[in-house]
């Protein structure tokens, strides 16, 4: 098993495969190995991804003849996309998130829709460290672990059931919201979502662990604290609208490219459902079964 991540080596952002035991630049790797070259950044991988998959098994495989090149451990670990094209975010897609949100027939289905916003790829994608910082003029700074997913195929008005053919790669996101910019109760529309939802730093993601190496994506433990304290604990099991459906919807509104996540709502135990938000300092940690961990240091508002 190994995990796609994104290092600073010698000063430049540079795609890696990172095993239990090592972290290996990609195309340095296959060009020691005598391979076909393979692109130096992780969002070249997936513009190709089946063409890249037995390149990457092959280096995964030979990490005795690749010590050399090893990453030092405390290179910085990047965003690992240098940028997603698209990141598109299911809202209100677990049951129980629903019930403490006190939302009117919270269990069921067919009093649900299926919608989605965006957040700004480059500007919202961080990694981990201290990398999020609290929105200009918010007060109500929130948390949600979500499971994302990456596109590695191009999807166009798909059909439920050919969801996986799709699917490159899963990793742990937190999707940060703005609650109190969010609302907008003095309008018709109620809702503001890209005072909410689009801020610089609201999208930090994972190492991305490719799709064959998770056997269930709607069965995984999922688990975000707050300075050591559990807020959020569930399972994928727990969401409305699978994968499969979420998208055939996303397809048929607009074509999803390799390269583009999509992530997939957050259960119960949000900070809105308590009235309890972040402050500058707080860590955020954030895990999924099989995807491995997420932490995030809260800064203040930029000057």
């Amino acid at each position: 098993m190994f995990s796609l991540t994104t290092r600073l080596v010698h000063g430049a952002p540079t795609g890696c495969l990172q095993t239990a035991r090592g972290c290996y630049p990609i195309a340095a790797s296959a060009r020691a190995l005598g391979m076909d070259a393979m692109p130096d950044s992780i969002i070249g991988l997936f513009r190709d991804w089946a063409a890249h998959q037995p390149g990457l098994a092959r280096i995964a495989g030979a990490e005795g003849e690749l010590r050399a090149l090893a990453v030092p451990a405390d290179a910085p670990e990047l965003a690992p996309l240098q940028y997603p094209g698209k990141v598109l975010c299911a809202g209100a897609n677990y049951y129980d998130h629903l019930a403490e949100m006190k939302v009117p027939d919270a269990h069921d289905k067919s009093a649900q829709r299926l919608f989605f916003f965006f957040k700004p790829a480059r500007q919202a994608v961080v990694g981990p460290g201290a990398t999020v910082r609290i929105p200009r003029g918010c007060r109500s700074f929130d948390w949600e672990i979500e499971l994302a997913l990456v596109i590695g195929r191009e999807a166009r008005a798909i059909a439920a059931g050919d969801w996986r053919e799709h699917v490159a790669a899963y990793c742990v996101a937190i999707d940060f919201s703005a609650r109190d910019l969010n609302r907008a109760p003095e309008t018709f529309y109620k809702f503001d979502w890209v005072a909410g939802k689009a801020h610089d730093t609201s999208c930090p993601l994972g190492p991305l662990v490719p799709a064959a190496f998770v056997a269930d994506p709607h069965d995984l433990a999922m688990r975000l604290d707050v300075n050591g304290d559990v807020r959020q604990d569930a399972r994928t099991s727990g969401m409305i609208f699978d994968i499969g459906e979420q998208l055939a919807t996303l397809s048929r509104i607009m074509t999803l490219e390799p390269g583009d996540v999509v992530l997939t709502g957050t259960p119960a135990g949000v900070g809105a459902a308590r009235r309890s938000f972040l402050a500058a300092g707080d860590v955020v940690s954030a895990r999924i079964e099989s995807l491995g961990a997420l932490r995030v240091e809260i800064q203040p508002p930029p000057a």
